[in-house]
């Protein structure tokens, strides 16, 4: 593989691996009263530690979705973007970068069910504008990349 000049989707991807796991521990949403969380903020790992200890097989999926899938593809084009990765591997990141959309979804419908119930009291924090600015980052590079 020889190396070759990044662009500057390569840039972004590099970024996306520092802010993804900023990303993780902001706090996404506040809330009074939640069943399944018992504080008042609310981050992807807390929100994880919280279902690891009621339903391990969901927490395994969305760990996986939230976190590794995300990750990962952000590690793999940007590898591929200084020459370090064989480029016959973006099929398997491109179908990583659309497991990763499915986070957000979970994360709104979330906050749909909590809000529809009348459970408390909800507020959007600035780490869910980050995570979302993120996975959006993501899907633009994906989407960049694919037409090069």
């Amino acid at each position: 593989m020889a190396r070759r000049n990044p662009s500057i989707l390569t840039y972004l991807n590099l970024a996306l691996l520092v802010l993804f796991p900023v990303a993780w521990f902001a706090p996404l949403l506040r809330a009074a009263l939640l069943p399944l969380f018992s504080m008042k903020e609310i981050s992807v790992i807390s929100g994880l530690q919280s279902l690891w200890e009621s339903d391990v097989y969901l927490a395994l999926l969305v760990t996986f979705l939230a976190v590794f899938a995300p990750f990962m593809k952000a590690l793999g084009m940007v590898l591929i973007g200084f020459g370090l990765l064989d480029k016959a591997v973006k099929p398997v990141l491109f179908w990583l970068a659309k497991l990763a959309m499915a986070d957000v979804f979970l994360l709104a419908l979330y906050v749909v069910v909590a809000k529809g119930i009348g459970v408390g009291r909800i507020e959007v924090a600035w780490g869910l504008y980050l995570f979302t600015g993120c996975v959006l980052v993501s899907v633009v590079t994906s989407m960049g990349t694919k037409r090069r």
